[in-house]
Formats: C-alpha cells, sequence, structure tokens
C-alpha cells in the first residue's frame, strides 16, 4: 500500500494500477499505464459480457482501432481486479461514480491512493468526482483522508488511442502524489505537469463541457468562427468567475487544464459535448441525439449542477445559463444566441 517516505513518495517504484471502467478514458488510461512500463495494470468492469469480450478481443466498440496491451488484465470481478492496489484509476462516469464505488466498497485496498479521469459535477449534492469517491467509501468520517488526485486537460480519448502527442494536469491534496503521477502516466506521446490546484483543475475539466454544448450549438447553426471563438473567450471568463468564487486560483484557468482543455473540447469533431450541442443547433431534439450516439455525454447533467453552483455562489453564467434553458426549459437555440448577444452593452471582464 502507498507509504510517504522522506522523499514525499506515495506510490513504489512500479506500482500495482487498477483502472475501474472500460470507456474510452479507462481503456487508454490503462494503455498509456501499460506503454510506459512503470506500473503493473489491471482492470475492472461492472458487466460479465463487457469484460470477457475484452479479454477475449482486447478490442472495444466504443473505441475503433483501438487494441489493448496485452499486460493488462480485465476483469468484472473487483476483488480480483484491486487486489494490492496501490493506485485506482476512476475511468467511471461522474453520475454514476457514487453507485460504482459504493458496489466495490469492500474490494478497495486500506490506503490505496486514488486517481480521477473523469470530468463533471454530481447533481444534487455538487460534488467534484474526488470528493464523491472519498464520500462513497468513507467509514469513518474521522479516519486520515485517502490521497487523491485528478488527471485533466485536452485529452480526446481517440487521439491518446492512436498515440497523438498531448498533455496532461496532474493535481493532487497530498504532497508528492501528483509528482508519482507525473512519473507513471508519461510516454513519449503523453507529457504531464503537476498542479497543486485540484479544486480549480476539476472544475475546469467539468464547466468546459457545459461550453463545449454551446460551442456545438454554433457549429450547428453555422454561425460562423468569430461567433465561435468569441464564446470561448466568453466561457473561459464565465468557468474562471465561478472557480474563483468557489475559492479556486483564477491562473489554473488560463492553463493546460482550464483553456487547453476548453479549445480542444470545443473544435475537435470527436467531442461528445461538442457533438451534441452540434445535433441541437440542427434541430435535432436531445432525446434523439442520445438515443442515436448511445454515448454518455457528461455536459448534459453538468449542466444542471453548474446551474445549482451559480445560484448558490451567486455568480452570473450567461452561457451555461442559455445551454440549461436549451436543454432543459425548451428554449430554441437561435433564440437563445439572440438573447445572448441582446444583453446589455459593457466593459469586458475576465474572471
Amino acid at each position: 500500500m502507498p507509504d510517504q517516505d522522506q522523499n514525499n513518495t506515495i506510490l513504489p517504484d512500479r506500482p500495482r494500477v487498477a483502472v475501474l471502467g472500460l470507456g474510452q478514458m479507462g481503456l487508454v488510461s490503462a494503455a498509456m499505464l501499460a506503454d510506459a512500463g512503470f506500473a503493473t495494470v489491471s482492470m475492472w468492469g461492472h458487466t460479465q459480457a463487457e469484460s470477457d469480450e475484452l479479454i477475449q478481443t482486447r478490442r472495444s466498440d466504443r473505441l475503433a482501432d483501438f487494441v489493448l496491451p496485452d499486460a493488462v488484465s480485465v476483469s468484472n470481478d473487483p476483488g480480483r481486479a484491486l487486489d494490492c492496489a496501490d493506485l485506482i484509476v476512476s475511468a467511471i462516469p461522474v453520475q454514476a461514480t457514487r453507485g460504482a464505488w459504493s458496489s466495490i466498497r469492500g474490494a478497495v485496498p486500506d490506503g490505496s491512493a486514488v486517481v480521477s479521469v473523469a470530468k463533471g459535477i454530481e447533481n444534487g449534492t455538487l460534488m467534484r468526482p474526488t470528493q464523491i469517491i472519498a464520500d462513497a467509501i468513507a467509514d469513518n468520517p474521522d479516519a486520515p483522508a485517502r490521497p487523491s488526485a485528478c488527471l485533466s486537460g485536452p485529452t480526446i480519448a481517440a487521439e491518446l488511442a492512436r498515440g497523438l502527442p498531448a498533455t496532461m494536469i496532474a493535481a493532487a491534496d497530498t504532497e508528492g502524489l501528483a509528482e508519482d503521477l507525473q512519473r507513471i502516466f508519461s510516454t513519449s506521446y503523453m507529457r504531464v505537469y503537476t498542479h497543486d490546484d485540484l479544486l480549480g483543475v476539476e472544475l475546469a475539466g467539468a464547466i468546459k463541457n457545459v461550453i463545449a454544448i454551446a460551442a456545438g450549438i454554433l457549429d450547428g447553426l453555422q454561425a460562423g468562427s468569430n461567433a465561435k471563438s468569441a464564446l470561448l473567450a466568453r466561457g473561459l471568463a464565465e468557468i474562471a468567475r465561478l472557480g474563483a468564487a468557489m475559492g479556486a486560483s483564477p491562473s489554473t484557468f488560463f492553463g493546460i487544464a482550464g483553456v487547453g482543455d476548453l479549445a480542444t473540447t470545443c473544435f475537435s469533431p470527436e467531442g461528445r459535448n461538442r457533438q451534441c450541442g452540434e445535433a441541437l443547433g440542427k434541430g435535432i431534439s436531445l432525446e434523439q441525439h442520445l438515443k442515436d450516439t448511445g454515448h454518455v455525454v457528461e455536459g448534459i447533467a453538468t449542466t444542471k449542477s453548474v446551474a445549482d453552483l451559480a445560484q448558490r455562489y451567486r455568480v452570473d453564467l450567461p452561457i451555461a445559463s442559455a445551454v440549461h434553458a436549451v436543454l432543459f426549459d425548451g428554449l430554441d437555440p437561435i433564440r437563445a444566441i439572440s438573447e445572448l448577444m441582446s444583453r446589455d452593452l459593457k466593459d469586458e471582464t475576465v474572471g
């Protein structure tokens, strides 16, 4: 189990890592760890059928042309997958995180560190991924906190699967853990930076999905590059404004985890949140789009949570509010754009 030494190292030189979730980020996280050669890697999948398919073929219909390295073991038995794990990578969609972790609570080794690669905010509780996990498996509220972290940044899974160059941010609440993650996740195509603002990094990764839906709406309406660039700039201002109100460092939102991730999500044709917005802009209903794709779109549920956070912290988020109205109140996307453009004229403020 992790044991912090005099050099502030949390994880051993070659940790045992368990990856939870067989979705896109779970698959590429396991592959990166195997490619780097710094860890022994296992994966846990919730269903027997999906686990068996991955074991037999080393492929998944969730990620085209991806082949899981032979060095990665796969199981739907949490006891087997998590046995003696030093680090657990949570790659489960945010709204399903609590249920999944609660179901495997008895198999989680004492003292193992946790890193989340999911991006979102839980409905109702308004918790970030690392908070959800801690809450779901807490046996004793007075016990020392389990070392936890997140990995975030501009990381379209399909590009990572092809070995295209990318960067990530490792942010942790325990000294030494971010540096350990930097070491074990770095590969020839992945450069990992460390950060001490776990709150800001998690918020940036979550809220950018809401802005990406708005960017997709503009694409669907063929509103042009001028409008989309303005949306990104003002969307970043909203992310920074809410983050600062919640206690995050404003500078976090102007780095890789903030503007870097925002740009990728809003421009990549493979981004699910942008794709969802584009469908809405083209007049396709939300229900029909989700039925057609069969994918989880994290930004939809996160939009609800962001609206609640904006109310709690009394922060004005016009773009996020417009996305909420389109998704849940039936506001026509064209009308939403018109209302944003007709807001009172004022000086530009960022954050």
